[in-house]
């Protein structure tokens, strides 16, 4: 049944894959980071927002233009409002955090729909606050830094694009790196397809953790296979539609398409923590068992998590 759904997908285009690209300047060309000119990457980058804000709003496109305009006014390490948008935004004091989590979402995610990916970074952000030892600062990195598939498209089957999202991760965590420094603890929690990108570029990554939420595999059969240092978490909410999904790999007109061993399997050999109830979009809810759990995992109370 995948294998007939992508077929036919391959060969019905999408209505509106074709839209209209809304105008915005090219992304400013910095050094890299570091916690002396993190600063002025914020400051940078507010601006190129907000020239595409009065690009958009030329253009007439009221949304795009409201949506760059609120980005104008945060912390970003890149901003690039072309097409549907890449962002990194910081919450909190990179320079200075010792616990930081980087956030990667999934599918049907640019800048005309960050409000709904920022909202988990803001989620995140506040519990960490209230329950951050004292001592201890942490800070959240919201990453949209490639071009997410739709739900229902064909790239969202395949591990393409996740593959061609793999070195900007591997370059973000290495900005996180050089700004945070080397002490300090780095947790990515990868949402839905953002859970095929952090395998892709799990290799030798410098984290400490990665949890795998909602997803629909990774296209590694084991926790093993990514070959990284970090500890492999995995969760699903009981109402998860992404459980439905059949985990499996199959070739369809010369491409792979499936993703292999469900993450929350004992077969692929992750840590599975409890993510209470809830459905694919509610494991940053507030009070959520899942929100509890994560924030666990970034401030290292590995003992606390429930499973």
């Amino acid at each position: 049944m995948l294998a007939l759904l992508v077929a036919c997908a391959v060969a019905v285009p999408l209505a509106g894959a074709a839209r209209a690209q809304v105008p915005a300047p090219p992304p400013v060309v910095l050094a890299g980071p570091s916690a002396a000119s993190l600063d002025a990457i914020y400051a940078a980058n507010r601006a190129n927002a907000e020239e595409a804000a009065r690009m958009a709003d030329a253009y007439g496109d009221r949304r795009r233009a409201d949506a760059d305009r609120a980005l104008a006014g945060r912390q970003l390490l890149y901003f690039d409002g072309r097409g549907s948008g890449l962002v990194t935004e910081v919450l909190g004091d990179l320079a200075h955090a010792d616990r930081v989590a980087v956030l990667v979402p999934g599918s049907d995610t640019g800048i005309d729909t960050y409000g709904r990916f920022r909202a988990t970074a803001l989620a995140l952000h506040e519990r960490l606050a209230r329950e951050t030892p004292a001592g201890t600062r942490t800070a959240v990195v919201a990453w949209l830094g490639y071009e997410t598939p739709g739900t229902v498209s064909t790239t969202v089957a395949t591990t393409d694009r996740a593959e061609e999202a793999a070195p900007g991760l591997r370059e973000a965590v290495s900005d996180v790196r050089a700004v945070a420094g080397p002490r300090a603890r780095v947790s990515l929690l990868c949402h839905s397809y953002g859970s095929v990108v952090c395998a892709e570029a799990a290799g030798g990554l410098d984290v400490d953790d990665i949890a795998l939420l909602g997803s629909p595999g990774t296209g590694a059969d084991t926790a093993a296979a990514l070959r990284t240092r970090a500890r492999i978490w995995a969760a699903r909410g009981a109402d998860d539609w992404i459980g439905n999904v059949p985990h499996l790999s199959v070739d369809v007109l010369g491409t792979t398409v499936g993703f292999g061993t469900d993450p929350v399997s004992p077969a692929f050999g992750a840590r599975v923590f409890a993510a209470g109830d809830g459905g694919h979009s509610d494991y940053f809810a507030p009070g959520s068992t899942s929100l509890a759990n994560l924030t666990r995992i970034v401030l290292g109370e590995t003992p606390e998590v429930t499973s």
